[in-house]
């Protein structure tokens, strides 16, 4: 056992459940990127036909990503500790 080992408070699971926490944290922060960036490209497209389909490709991706968005957020952080099967 290393003196760092030796002397962190944490157990082996807790620092388990926070890396794992991170990545839900990351995979979060890429999603509202997704987010922002779906928002920032359909103000910027034009009425061309193929702008006006990336626009309803990206409506259709926005509504996505914030149902996304939100079941992540509600269930990883605001979840009630019960298992959920879909």
């Amino acid at each position: 056992m290393s003196k760092a080992a030796a002397h962190e408070p944490r157990s082996e699971q807790q620092v388990a459940h926070e890396r794992a926490m991170t990545e839900v944290a990351d995979v979060l922060l890429n999603v509202e990127h997704a987010i922002a960036r779906a928002k920032k490209a359909t103000k910027r497209l034009g009425d061309a036909p193929e702008e006006h389909n990336a626009k309803l490709a990206l409506s259709d991706a926005l509504e996505r990503l914030e149902a996304a968005r939100r079941r992540l957020q509600k269930d990883a952080y605001f979840g009630t500790g019960e298992l959920r099967l879909v």
